[in-house]
């Protein structure tokens, strides 16, 4: 056997084994069947239902997900613009009292506004910012995946199709509020912080007993734990077209 041959064949064993190391690689980065159902969760069956029942074509799908954006790492958000982002999406709950639709519109867009500034592709990659989002927060983004959606529907009288009815709006934004509040949580940093200066405050106004505010009961904005609290926004018997 020629020298040259043996070059070859050493050259393509290498290769085969390389091949088969980065794929172990892979599997073990991502858990195999079991650890893609645990981290995808929800979003697992979606893959899968969406291949047509097909394992392995829906696990490759979401180890793709996992090789592209698994290490994205997400930007903290400046507290004046977590209360901004606070601010606005209260009012699209008022707004979906009187306008469903535009409310879903404008959740919509500031979702993808807020998992931009959090290091997520921006909006105008949807796919890709969605691809990303279900990588981290994968037993949220669904409602996001609705919410888009929705926002997208034709409108009665386009003849494009049936529009989106107020239930089904109501319920992908419900379910949306879900990723919105973990995209506008603080970090434990900030809540430790938030936590400090809270009880600093009570030692020096003399109210530590005070009932803290996340038990109270209005309809204000929950800011230190980036939640909204407006129950009767999407309260069905208040909402106009339902």
């Amino acid at each position: 056997m020629s020298t040259g041959v043996i070059i070859l064949l050493i050259v393509v064993a290498v290769a085969l084994v390389a091949a088969v190391v980065a794929r172990s690689v892979v599997a073990r980065g991502a858990g195999g069947g079991r650890g893609l159902k645990r981290r995808f969760g929800p979003e697992y069956d979606r893959a899968v239902a969406r291949h047509d029942g097909d394992t392995k074509a829906a696990e490759h799908e979401l180890e793709e997900r996992v090789k592209r954006h698994g290490s994205l790492r997400e930007q903290p958000l400046e507290s004046s613009a977590r209360e901004r982002y606070l601010v606005r999406w209260t009012a699209v709950q008022e707004q979906f009292v009187d306008s469903p639709r535009d409310a879903v519109v404008e959740a919509d867009r500031l979702i993808a506004e807020v998992a931009g500034a959090r290091g997520f592709p921006d909006g105008s990659r949807h796919d890709e910012q969605l691809d990303a989002l279900s990588v981290h927060h994968a037993h949220h983004v669904h409602g996001y995946r609705r919410v888009h959606r929705a926002a997208h529907a034709p409108t009665n009288g386009s003849g494009a199709g049936p529009a989106a009815g107020t239930e089904e709006l109501r319920e992908a934004l419900v379910e949306a509020r879900a990723l919105f509040q973990d995209l506008t949580a603080p970090d434990r940093g900030d809540e430790k912080a938030l936590a400090r200066g809270k009880s600093a405050s009570q030692e020096k106004t003399g109210k530590a007993e005070e009932a803290p505010a996340a038990t109270r009961t209005d309809t204000n904005t929950d800011s230190s734990r980036g939640r909204t609290h407006a129950p009767w926004a999407l309260n069905r018997r208040h909402v106009k077209g339902s």
